[in-house]
């Protein structure tokens, strides 16, 4: 039995070779920039480029270095405080008498100056 799970590790392996692309570096650097510009962290435009099979890993910039040197880079864990900010803030508009929204809504904000401040932004 573990001759056959053997042989179809090696044919998973062999797909996984087959199914990543490799491109030149200006072209890994254009996707980034333009995966960029849809508003995505580096994070997000990893997994993006993964499921395209294109791996980060087998060039030499990463992408947040790609993405400083263009100044488009964003925090992620700045904007996704941000992304959360904007929803409390929503449904504060709709439900102005929900008490703890508005505590959350505080705790949030002040989370938000934490991480500006020790990213040195404010």
């Amino acid at each position: 039995m573990p001759k056959i799970k053997k042989q179809k590790t090696e044919e998973k392996s062999e797909t996984k070779e087959e199914k990543s692309k490799k491109i030149s570096q200006k072209e890994f650097e254009k996707k980034v920039i333009e995966l960029a510009k849809k508003d995505l962290t580096a994070e997000k435009i990893g997994e993006e480029l993964k499921h395209q099979g294109i791996h980060s890993k087998e060039y030499d910039k990463k992408i947040s270095k790609i993405l400083k040197e263009k100044e488009l880079y964003i925090n992620p864990d700045l904007k996704n405080i941000e992304i959360k900010l904007k929803r409390i803030e929503e449904h504060n508009k709709k439900n102005k008498q929900d008490k703890r929204a508005i505590r959350e809504r505080s705790r949030v904000f002040s989370q938000r100056r934490k991480i500006q401040k020790y990213n040195k932004l404010i």
